[in-house]
């Protein structure tokens, strides 16, 4: 309980999950009537369990209240309200794989995908309605890393010129790592706090032999790896709501891909690598 008397659910914190379906629009659930604001809708959510990452608490309360199966959705960003005493952390999730929500405990009185024309039309939880407006506008961006691995490589004096596909599998594995366990939203100049962007990395030459890596996205060059990043990088621009960044230090690639809408940085962006 807050100082002021209010009071907050949760005593490691809370989180849950706005499911983002670009056909039919966002899972929002009516709140069943004894519960805090009852009657009002919000995202499907709930306590954190101690020790537990944000993002898994969200995944599990929606799994608990609405039923969303394991791998229908796709992390796209996270969104913290802190107070210091509590945060509430909002997972924002891309649906992959469509799916009809059940009510799967007492806490719910109706699920229903609405458009995000319609979502103000409800009666909004007060948490939930402050914070729409952010979320709505960040839920239509579509990040994409596009990762120039020969340059990755060799930025970094670890013998990659004796095994070009170990090296480069080494540089697949550290995006991996990014595409996993996120971005900082300040580093992507995006609202919220952690965003999962999507990852495609270009091979070229000796490197194509590198494995693919869970998580990343690998393009296999036929030839110049400079051309096939323009390639990807101008598919890639033609996506709803995408941002483009691209990782390479090559100017003459930089200058082709700043062309292009891009947003270009460093081997070393990132990883460090």
């Amino acid at each position: 309980m807050a100082e002021d008397g209010t009071k907050y659910w949760g005593r490691f914190g809370a989180a849950g999950l706005l499911a983002v379906d670009d056909a039919r629009g966002v899972l929002l659930q009516q709140r069943v009537g004894w519960s805090h604001f009852g009657g009002t809708w919000g995202i499907p959510g709930g306590a954190m369990h101690q020790g537990e990452a944000a993002v898994d608490g969200a995944m599990r309360e929606s799994q608990e209240e609405a039923g969303v199966p394991d791998g229908s959705v796709r992390p796209l960003f996270t969104a913290v309200y802190d107070i210091e005493i509590w945060s509430y952390t909002t997972l924002v999730a891309v649906v992959e794989t469509p799916f009809e929500p059940a009510i799967t405990d007492p806490e719910s009185l109706a699920l229903e995908w609405v458009p995000a024309a319609g979502v103000t039309d409800l009666t909004l939880h007060p948490g939930f309605a402050a914070s729409w407006p952010m979320l709505r506008d960040a839920m239509a961006v579509r990040p994409v890393i596009v990762v120039d691995v020969a340059n990755v490589m060799g930025s970094t004096p670890n013998g990659w010129w004796k095994d070009r596909a170990g090296a480069a599998g080494k540089v697949l594995s550290s995006f991996a790592d990014v595409a996993s366990g996120g971005v900082a939203a300040a580093e992507l100049e995006l609202p919220g706090a952690v965003w999962f962007p999507r990852v495609v990395a270009v091979l070229e030459g000796e490197a194509k032999a590198a494995p693919d890596v869970s998580g990343v996205v690998v393009e296999r060059a036929s030839g110049s790896g400079d051309d096939e990043i323009v390639a990807v990088v101008t598919r890639e621009a033609e996506r709803p709501g995408a941002v483009v960044h691209v990782v390479t230090s090559d100017r003459d690639l930089r200058s082709r891909v700043d062309a292009l809408g891009a947003v270009t940085h460093g081997a070393r962006w990132l990883t460090g690598a």
